[in-house]
């Protein structure tokens, strides 16, 4: 027969209930908790980094490797054929106008030398000889016209007597008719010697060009093979520091072959590389800044090389600059090109979120305890600022950390 339980042993089995639920309940929102972690995901605050949207100016740039190089470079190349002789200065060395760099054998350049000026003094000699034999040539010439012209002479009083005979009735009219001939062929040979004794004498004024034409090349000649075996010892023009030298004593160059490099290391320039995609941007004249240690130096594109070379292009900045202490030969530098200037704007910090996000049409902004997706646009850029647009306003917290994979997510919350 069964018996009613008592108070305490009901009281006992209501705990008991009341226990077995509560922990029931625990387990779900446990589970429920959980499944919102999942299909939830969080970050941590320090593992983002963020920026706040301001109003300012923002240059679009286009970014180029670069490279200081001296701004007066000087190629110093082998005047003539010849070895190397002597090793003055070496690589690194400060040389100033005039100091010598190289010595080069030049005894094959003084033979060649020494050739010409025979060749000279045989000239001169032919001139000598050129001007006695048509000076003599000329005499003779000139002594067969003097006996011409006594020939004439005495031919027209010879004439004149047959017609004075004639007229007295002692001579004939074929002895003045001789007589006439005579004169006629005496007259016609002295004009013929006038004539040969001005052309003798032109020919001997061109011979005489010709001849003078011949030394003064030889001459030109002469003079340039002098300056070549002077420039033999080979010497700096202007104050520097060598920064290459064929070394080699005893090698062969050829003459154009490039043997010292001397630069000035009191002014720099910026040698730069970009991309041929970018090459309609460049011009020559815009504004360039060149980034040296997270210094900003400000320039100018001076030149831009025409050819393109493994896909891409070269061109030189000159800086405003060009003697900063931080400037250093051969040290890498970033070129910013200036390519547009939004004057006042929506900007951020640059980061390396605008480089992995595979779709900017969207950013992420802090709002409370969660990242928020929100529709945005990107403008112009450079290094240090992107131009955004869309659903943002001055103040709010941007991430600027890579989140490329929560792309997908409207809503992360940060813990």
């Amino acid at each position: 027969m069964d018996r009613e339980l008592s108070a305490t042993t009901k009281q006992a089995h209501k705990r008991k209930r009341l226990w077995q639920i509560g922990v029931a309940v625990a387990i779900v929102a446990a589970a429920i908790y959980g499944f919102n972690t999942l299909i939830s995901p969080s970050l941590n605050r320090s593992e983002i980094r963020t920026a706040t949207v301001e109003r300012g100016p923002v240059v679009a740039t286009l970014t180029a490797t670069g490279v200081v190089v001296p701004e007066l470079e000087q190629a110093i190349t082998s005047p003539i054929q010849a070895r190397i002789e002597q090793v003055v200065r070496t690589s690194g060395e400060e040389v100033k106008p005039g100091d010598q760099v190289l010595l080069l054998d030049r005894s094959f350049t003084q033979l060649a030398y020494d050739k010409l000026k025979d060749e000279q003094e045989m000239n001169q000699h032919k001139r000598v000889q050129l001007r006695l034999q048509l000076q003599k040539k000329l005499n003779s010439l000139e002594s067969q016209l003097a006996i011409k012209r006594m020939s004439v002479k005495s031919l027209q009083a010879r004439l004149e007597d047959e017609q004075y005979l004639l007229k007295i009735g002692g001579g004939t009219q074929e002895q003045v008719k001789q007589a006439e001939l005579n004169l006629k062929i005496a007259q016609q040979e002295l004009a013929q010697l006038e004539r040969d004794i001005a052309s003798e004498r032109e020919l001997l004024k061109a011979d005489e060009q010709e001849l003078g034409f011949t030394m003064a090349m030889q001459g030109r000649n002469i003079e340039e093979l002098q300056r070549k075996m002077e420039q033999a010892e080979v010497r700096a023009t202007h104050r520097g520091v060598v920064t290459w030298v064929k070394n080699e004593v005893g090698s062969s160059v050829n003459a154009g072959d490039v043997i010292v490099r001397l630069a000035d290391l009191s002014s720099f320039k910026i040698k730069a590389a970009v991309s041929d995609a970018y090459a309609e941007q460049l011009q020559a004249g815009g504004e360039a800044t060149v980034r040296v240690n997270e210094v900003d130096l400000k320039g100018t594109i001076a030149a831009i090389e025409p050819t393109v070379t493994n896909g891409t292009v070269t061109f030189f900045v000159a800086l405003d600059e060009n003697a900063h202490k931080l400037l250093r030969p051969n040290l890498r530098v970033e070129v910013y090109v200036t390519t547009a200037t939004k004057p006042n704007t929506l900007r951020i910090k640059n980061g390396p979120y605008f480089n992995s996000a595979s779709n900017n049409s969207r950013l992420f902004v802090v709002r409370g305890d969660e990242l928020i997706q929100i529709p945005a646009s990107t403008g112009a850029s450079n290094a240090d600022y992107v131009e955004v647009e869309g659903d943002v306003q001055p103040g709010d917290e941007i991430v600027i950390s890579s989140l490329q994979d929560y792309e997908h997510l409207k809503k992360i919350q940060l813990k």
